[in-house]
């Protein structure tokens, strides 16, 4: 049975859940268990002379438990040669060869690494007619039958709880199949195929009942992106507007999840629901603070009865009345909200989120993309150089990823004319753009981008960049491009941080030496560009620390164009007037490529300045429900201990 150092829960205290689950500090720890029982089950059926039947997945979730089952193999000898396995799925139509298939992502993270036999290793064929998949299906089904079916199948989960590609809406006895892939679906998996528009419409799916019947299943799921999900699919009715609810009605499925995924779930997120606890600063204030928004109420307005009828008994008979425990929480949160993010200068700061002195500091600002900073942090951004800070911006990546074709052929065509036009003789710039012309005339979906037309992209962001850092008042000393090399992949796949990328960013800390430094803290995509970034900074504070210019450094972490920090978890709240809010959408237009039809658009079809001007007004709207001051807008922080 799995086991994990921070999962305590008795069988009471899950009584919200209807399926097993166990939390892990971490994807890297949960992966390395789940690795250990199916080394263990393999080991197993090996001593009985018969073989493993496996059920794998794709997408992210099941990278970490690949790479360790490589491990095994490689450095404790596993052998996988009486290992037979059966993928989920199969995007279709789809060449077996292409960067997006699920053939080569198997092969590529475990079967090319490991002794499983070949003909052993069974992944959906996408290049069937549509007239041979049905009987394909069907055939598919009947091997698994033949070998007693599956004796664990891992999985992942869904934005939209789909497991396989068992889609919102599937039925509990439907068999491998065909099917139309959700727009949900499609957008999350965008990214990797260059746009929504280059992305499948359908795929082959191992059907929910063979699912239902493996001896095990496990689901795997990491992040905060997951975690709504995974507690309506733990937590809620079962339902097939949510497939992997189905899950409780097995006899032996479990849900692996990291801290992030799990934080939803009743005992995570509302423990006093559960067990008697013991009332921290900080579960005082979650719990005081939801209670307020469940209830709709300013929190000088909750009762007694409130916190009575609402589970809360213990904490007013801790630290009541209601009064003075509304008191103690309204009071922390207004000390959140301060118009002087770099410190107010010659002011009492004993309540304030950043110190008086220095009055002037050095800020450093991380951006893992040309636009992070403009679209997350903004009006902080342009208040801090207002007010007379050196403020400095480090982009951490091109992101030229995120630029569109026909805009890099537009760029490239520009500076022939540019040429043409100043009769400046250049072959090289010639041949350059004939070369990325041909290139993307003839370009293939979601084939890699050669060096000369990733080279332009990521002119185009660096320029966008740095015409918003002169909009907001820097200098070019002031302005920084790393081109973290993790990142240079040409690919969505990017490689694992690595130490150049962290000495990189000790580096350009070392030369600074800011009293404040701001980073994404993005956790909702483990894998994700933003948390890369963000732990190359971790690793490089860390290294940092017995540095003595470290001991006045503060790090301060923003959230992304998707989501914001909880309201109980904001330790800084910076207001904007209606004014701040126009200049910093004026900052984001800078970034001309970013607009219009992003790349990478991701689940929500507004724009970038859409996006970040509602996030802003929502939690100025929160702050206003909860009894304090109306603002047109606020950008949230929270400070990182190290």
């Amino acid at each position: 049975m799995l086991k994990s150092k921070i999962d305590k829960a008795t069988g009471f205290e899950k009584r919200f859940e209807n399926i097993n689950t166990v939390v892990f500090e971490n994807s890297g720890e949960a992966s390395k268990a789940v690795a250990q029982e199916i080394a263990a089950l393999i080991q197993s059926k090996q001593k009985e002379n018969k073989p493993c039947i496996l059920g794998l997945a794709t997408g992210s979730s099941p990278k970490g438990l690949y790479a360790e089952l490589v491990r095994l193999h490689k450095e404790e000898g596993l052998s996988f040669k009486n290992v037979i396995s059966f993928n989920l799925d199969e995007y279709y139509p789809m060449e077996p060869n292409s960067i997006n298939s699920y053939v080569r992502f198997m092969k590529e993270l475990l079967f090319d690494h490991v002794d499983i036999l070949p003909e052993n290793a069974h992944v959906p064929d996408g290049l069937l007619t549509k007239e041979q998949i049905a009987d394909y299906c069907h055939e598919y089904e009947a091997k698994i039958e033949t070998l007693g079916g599956i004796d664990l199948q891992i999985l992942g989960i869904g934005g939209n709880g789909h497991i396989g590609f068992n889609e919102s809406g599937s039925l509990q006895n439907s068999k491998t199949r065909l099917v139309a892939l959700d727009h949900i679906t499609r957008v999350a998996a965008s990214k990797d195929f260059f746009g929504l528009n280059n992305t499948p419409r359908t795929a082959i799916t191992l059907g929910v009942k063979k699912i239902m019947e493996a001896k095990r299943v496990i689901l795997l799921a990491w992040g905060e992106g997951k975690a709504n999900i995974v507690k309506r699919s733990v937590e809620d009715e079962v339902t097939n507007r949510v497939p992997a609810s189905f899950l409780q009605e097995h006899d032996d499925a479990v849900f692996i999840l990291d801290k992030e995924a799990s934080s939803k779930l009743t005992r995570i997120n509302k423990p006093w629901l559960v067990e008697k606890i013991v009332w921290t600063d900080k579960l005082t204030r979650k719990a005081v603070l939801g209670l307020a928004l469940d209830l709709k109420k300013p929190i000088l307005m909750l009762t007694d009865a409130d916190y009575i009828e609402n589970g809360m008994s213990d904490l007013l008979a801790d630290s009541g009345p209601a009064y003075d425990i509304n008191i103690k929480i309204f009071n922390k949160l207004q000390n959140t909200i301060t118009g002087w993010p770099g410190g107010k200068p010659n002011a009492e700061d004993t309540n304030r989120p950043e110190r008086a002195e220095p009055a002037k500091k050095r800020v450093l600002i991380f951006s893992p993309h040309p636009d992070d900073d403009i679209i997350s942090m903004g009006g902080t951004f342009m208040r801090l150089q207002e007010q007379g800070h050196e403020v400095h911006v480090a982009y951490q990546t091109s992101g030229n990823i995120a630029v569109a074709d026909d805009e890099a052929l537009r760029f490239a065509r520009f500076v022939i004319d540019y040429n043409e036009k100043f009769n400046i003789k250049s072959e090289e710039a010639d041949n350059i753009y004939k070369k990325a012309q041909t290139f993307l005339e003839n370009k293939k979906n979601s084939e890699i981008d050669i060096p000369e037309v990733r080279y332009i992209k990521g002119l185009i962001r660096k320029g966008e960049a740095r015409a918003t850092s002169h909009f907001v008042g820097l200098t070019d000393d002031q302005i920084h491009f790393m081109e973290l090399p993790f990142y240079e992949t040409g690919t969505i796949e990017k490689k694992p941080i690595g130490q150049e990328d962290i000495q990189l960013t000790m580096d350009l800390i070392e030369k600074i030496k800011p009293h404040q430094i701001y980073a994404a803290g993005d956790l909702a995509d483990p894998h994700g560009t933003h948390k890369v970034c963000l732990d190359a900074i971790f690793e490089a504070v860390k290294a940092l620390k017995p540095k003595p210019f470290m001991n006045d450094c503060w790090l301060w972490l923003y959230r992304g164009a998707w989501q914001e920090w909880g309201i109980d978890e904001v330790e800084m709240a910076v207001p904007m007037s209606p004014d701040q809010v126009l200049a910093k959408r004026h900052g984001i237009f800078k970034h001309q490529s970013q607009k219009d039809g992003v790349v990478f658009q991701g689940t929500d079809a507004r724009e970038f300045w859409q996006r970040a001007e509602d996030r802003n007004a929502e939690t100025a709207a929160l702050y206003q429900q909860l009894g304090l001051s109306t603002y047109a807008a606020m950008e949230a922080f929270v400070r990182w201990h190290y």
